[in-house]
């Protein structure tokens, strides 16, 4: 796995580095702003990118920014977003691009080095990896649209812990059914949000970003 990182705090910057090394993970650059991170995308053409919402000059929302053109440059590129803390305009325009291979995280995140290198991973392989902080509040903001209002709580537990991640087998340990019912559940949830089997699309995935953008929508 070939990773750029984007990050202007350079203890955070380096400290990322050191870890994903010692993990046998090839990190080919490390840049403090978004023109050397784009450039840097360009040259060697990473895997992941991880990349700050917050960087130089402005200190807003410079990172999404970047990481935004950096998968328009190169779409299979995956991104996982670092922030200190939920943003309200938490990552629309990536959403907009297809929730595939994406991550939004809160930095607190990477200190939990198994579950921060889990996220990396299956955000690499294509996968969402939302921080549950980040979808806790979003479920407080707002009110669903209609379609979202036929899911049942439990349906609505089932698609939060989706937009975390999880499969099936980490779904059911964490709401302690089987993993029968939450197939049942996600097949629901396929067929009140009007998401027939199509081979052009991933369900998941679709379902996923549905929420996502609603509950941001909402914010």
């Amino acid at each position: 796995m070939r990773i750029v990182i984007a990050e202007d705090d350079p203890l955070l910057r380096e400290g990322l580095a050191l870890l994903l090394r010692a993990e046998s993970l090839d990190v080919v650059a490390t840049t403090e702003n978004p023109a050397a991170f784009l450039a840097a995308v360009g040259e060697h053409e990473p895997d992941v990118a991880i990349v700050d919402v917050r960087m130089p000059p402005t200190h807003t929302d410079e990172g999404i920014t970047a990481a935004v053109e950096a998968r328009r440059r190169r779409p299979d590129l995956a991104v996982l977003v670092l922030s200190a803390y939920v943003e309200q305009a938490f990552a629309t325009e990536l959403l907009a691009g297809g929730a595939s291979g994406l991550g939004y995280l809160l930095k607190e995140r990477v200190g939990r080095v198994e579950e921060f290198l889990a996220a990396l991973h299956r955000v690499a392989d294509g996968g969402t990896a939302i921080d549950p902080e980040v979808v806790a509040q979003l479920l407080t903001r707002g009110r669903p649209d209609a379609a979202l209002e036929r899911l049942s709580p439990r349906e609505r537990d089932v698609l939060a812990l989706m937009a975390e991640g999880l499969g099936n087998t980490a779904i059911s340990e964490r709401l302690f059914v089987t993993e029968g019912a939450v197939h049942k559940h996600i097949r629901n949830i396929f067929a009140k949000l009007d998401l027939p089997p199509d081979d052009r699309a991933d369900r998941r995935v679709t379902a996923v970003l549905r929420y996502l953008e609603d509950t941001q929508r909402q914010a």
